[in-house]
């Protein structure tokens, strides 16, 4: 008895513990600035550590593998010929069974899939994919896969924003926020880069210069700085010599560098492109058989030309030092873009924010080789062309001039080139956007389907499924049903296309109202021998619930369909259908809600003078009194959304302090909170609806 009694005082005490937690969580964030705050700061340090964390698995990993933490060229001179096969054949083994077994996200250079994420998933990541990408980023580059480590980190860091985000229960906008904090927190520690860090998240992953969004990315960005300093040291990525414009007719060679660094580029987006086609598309293998045959063709291919095993910052500094003669630079342009291609094409895991460096080092190294010598009297060491082609190499590859310009200065400390290397950069930026408009990064996307360039509305039916628009129970008749009877099912029925099924419910065709309208027409002396089957259409395209409403919207623009059926890919069975008025309502819905996101804030506001405001197209944001059949009940019970067509967006709940006024407390809503007596809830949803809720 008094064991019953404990676990009932325990389970009393609990349900406040957890009831407490949500209304102080719920408190949290309706503080907007010192929230944002707050939680920059968490994901900052959370971020550093993993960019920290990665530097040291990679070291733990290369001891592991090669016998020593920093691989050099000079180490491998003294390794056998089979260890440097061995060692990234099972390294690249253990990165595919990684990523088939945990997380396929983690496969690639990682800032695509944040990309899409944000785009398709208002920046939702599973919190599995930083530790997925953690181990196998660090395994890829400790086996000696041509890949950095920068990507991995931006994952990593993204992963963590969106999990806090996730944890806090914010809405979409601030999610994504959020993942830009890790993002900008991830590539700062790498680089010891904070405004590096912070430009490349809000002009890559987020787009948005607004002051509102880029204060907590910097402050992300500042605080994983101070981690990474506390545990690697304050020290720039690279060590190089004081450089300096020699002539002011030197620009013109820099402009030329520029237009060079461009192309290649251009050369290194197109050539991994293809690898990643190659192997994917029309290598049918398992995905782990693919990644060992890379990592074998690597392994091989090292054999020849060491430099391109790892990250490669050693060989980067001898260019940067203008150790390293011109004709191996230009080698090694197209050994490491040939190298990367292959690490990251057959589904290696790692960044290619190095292997641009490196190839633009090489790209400028070689250029300024021949410049000195041409003119060695108007012209700077090879090793100034170098800075200036890493810069300019990344800027054309990714698309983001201001990233690949501060992050030249904070990496080398050097700010007297600025000139050659504004122009170089820029030069390279306006020629690789002008040859092709998409860039390393969202090139990947394209191939998918989706289009950044054009707006966000186009990728709203990539992230809608089927499986929840269909209509589960489609008419259904038999192929030998006769021609009176489906007239009669035509009249007294509301569809306008009928499914032919057997008695296992397997699909062969569809009758719709033009058939029969040509049969009444054309065939009266046949009426009674016609059957549904000789009217059906057998040749109809079918799609999957799995499928998502871009593909499906693309089969009704191409055909003159109105209706489609919905099959089971194993089976053939029909189990539903799918029409094209829901696909254009569901899209319209969407883009509706996106469109409102950014007015609810303000909003909210005004609800405090007035209990409703008209939104767009018939859609109002009104303050309502909980119906006292909801008090008790959470809103996942309730399921508001699905029964009314609303959208519960807050609470303001009654608390009056002792001796105070009485005042109501904003909370953001959730699908565990209760609705007590006397809440008022601010929904979102048609007039209409919002009408009906009120009567309630």
């Amino acid at each position: 008895m008094n064991l019953q009694l404990s676990k009932r005082l325990s389970l009393q005490v609990y349900k406040k513990l957890v009831t407490v937690f949500n209304e102080s969580m719920a408190q949290f964030r309706s503080t907007e600035h010192i929230f944002m705050v707050i939680v920059a700061v968490i994901i900052g340090l959370l971020g550093g550590f993993g960019a920290v964390g990665i530097q040291y698995l990679i070291k733990f990993f290369s001891r592991l593998f090669w016998g020593i933490g920093d691989l050099d060229l000079e180490y491998l001179k003294h390794v056998p010929v089979y260890l440097k096969i061995v060692i990234p054949t099972g390294g690249a083994l253990l990165v595919g069974l990684i990523v088939y077994f945990f997380a396929p996200e983690a496969k690639g250079h990682g800032v695509p899939e944040v990309m899409e994420a944000m785009a398709l998933r208002d920046g939702r990541i599973r919190p599995r994919v930083a530790v997925a990408k953690l181990f196998a980023s660090s395994l890829c580059i400790a086996s000696g896969g041509s890949v950095g480590r920068e990507g991995p980190v931006i994952q990593i860091g993204s992963s963590i924003g969106s999990t806090v985000g996730q944890f806090l229960k914010v809405n979409a906008q601030r999610t994504k926020v959020f993942v830009a904090c890790g993002a900008a927190a991830g590539i700062a520690a790498a680089f010891n880069a904070p405004m590096a860090g912070a430009l490349f998240s809000v002009e890559i992953i987020l787009a948005d210069f607004g002051v509102a969004q880029f204060s907590p990315i910097v402050i992300s960005s500042v605080m994983a700085t101070v981690v990474s300093r506390h545990f690697l040291g304050n020290f720039p990525a690279f060590e190089v010599p004081a450089y300096h414009l020699v002539s002011p007719l030197e620009l013109i060679p820099y402009a030329v560098l520029g237009l060079l660094a461009g192309l290649v580029a251009l050369l290194f987006t197109e050539v991994l492109c293809l690898s990643e086609d190659f192997f994917d598309d029309y290598l049918k293998l398992p995905g782990v058989v693919k990644t060992v045959i890379g990592g074998f063709l690597l392994g091989c291919f090292g054999i020849l030309v060491p430099g391109i095993y790892g990250v490669g910052y050693n060989s980067m500094n001898l260019a940067l030092h203008g150790q390293i003669p011109w004709l191996l630079m230009l080698g090694l342009v197209f050994a490491k873009i040939a190298a990367t291609s292959l690490s990251l094409g057959s589904g290696g895991s790692g960044g290619i924010f190095a292997p641009s460096l490196f190839i633009g080092t090489m790209t400028g190294g070689f250029f300024g080789a021949l410049v000195h010598m041409l003119l060695p009297e108007l012209s700077a060491s090879s090793g100034a062309y170098a800075m200036v082609g890493m810069g300019a190499v990344v800027a054309g590859a990714t698309h983001a001039p201001i990233t690949a310009i501060l992050i030249i200065f904070e990496m080398t400390n050097d700010y007297k080139i600025i000139l050659p290397l504004m122009i170089s950069t820029i030069i390279a930026t306006l020629l690789a956007t002008k040859l092709k408009k998409e860039s390393i990064y969202t090139i990947k996307l394209v191939h998918r389907g989706i289009d950044l360039f054009r707006g966000r509305e186009l990728n709203v039916l990539r992230a809608l499924k089927v499986a929840d628009f269909c209509d589960r129970k489609p008419r259904t008749i038999l192929p030998g049903l006769g021609f009176r009877q489906l007239l009669e099912l035509v009249v007294n029925s509301p569809n306008t296309s009928y499914y032919l099924v057997d008695d296992k419910k397997k699909f062969f065709g569809v009758v719709s109202l033009q058939e029969v309208r040509q049969a009444i027409l054309d065939q009266d002396d046949l009426t009674d021998l016609l059957v549904a089957a000789d009217l059906a259409s057998t040749n109809v395209p079918a799609v999957a619930l799995t499928a998502d409403l871009d593909q499906v919207m693309k089969i009704f623009g191409h055909t003159d369909y109105r209706e489609l059926p919905v099959l089971d890919p194993d089976s053939g069975e029909l189990v539903a259908a799918i029409r094209q008025r829901e696909v254009t309502e569901a899209y319209n819905r969407e883009v509706i809600k996106r469109d409102l996101g950014a007015e609810i804030s303000s909003s909210v506001q005004v609800l405090d003078r007035v209990e409703e405001i008209d939104l767009a197209d018939g859609y109002v944001m009104a303050e309502v009194q909980a119906p006292a059949a909801f008090v008790g009940q959470t809103l996942r019970t309730l399921d508001v959304r699905s029964r009314l067509g609303l959208q519960v967006i807050m609470f303001k709940r009654r608390e009056q302090k002792e001796g105070g006024p009485l005042s109501f407390r904003q909370m953001v809503a959730g699908p565990d909170d209760m609705v007590q007596a006397g809440d008022r809830l601010v929904v979102l949803g048609r007039s209409h609806d919002v009408e009906v809720f009120r009567n309630l």
